[in-house]
């Protein structure tokens, strides 16, 4: 599953939102980043395609569910497959989220991959909810089988 178009219609459909009438118009300040997320540097692959990523986080200052996502690439790819996501609890305290997810088969193999792992929030603004981002990280890691 691309990731990335994703993110770009959710973005612009977010832009759309904020500017039309009777949307609640959103401050840098309720939009600004309040956390941070880290990506352990190395994850796993089964035999089946089932990758496991995992890392910590800490947010604070959540109105609305949070979760903690994540995706990985490999090679020259542009493809990122989304593995899993974690509900996240925005209590300022370190957590630590690990995520798993199937790929198709020979999809990623072990060895080095590209991580992102994002922590966001689907805040009221006006009646609909959209994204806020509180933490993004991009990182190199290890694939190892197991």
């Amino acid at each position: 599953m691309r990731v990335r178009p994703l993110l770009g219609a959710a973005a612009g459909a977010a832009l759309l939102l904020l500017t039309g009438a009777g949307a609640a118009p959103a401050t840098a300040s309720a939009l600004a980043p309040t956390g941070s997320v880290t990506v352990d540097t190395v994850g796993r692959i089964a035999a089946d395609g089932t990758v496991t990523l995992s890392g910590t986080y800490r947010c604070a200052g959540s109105s609305g569910p949070v979760f903690v996502s994540s995706s990985v690439s490999q090679g020259a790819s542009t493809t990122r497959y989304g593995i899993g996501g974690t509900r996240a609890v925005c209590d300022g305290a370190e957590h630590r989220w690990v995520n798993s997810g199937r790929t198709r088969s020979g999809a990623l193999v072990a060895g080095t991959a590209h991580v992102e792992a994002t922590v966001m929030e689907l805040r009221s603004f006006g009646v609909l909810p959209l994204p806020v981002f509180h933490a993004v990280k991009n990182q190199d890691i290890a694939l190892t089988r197991g």
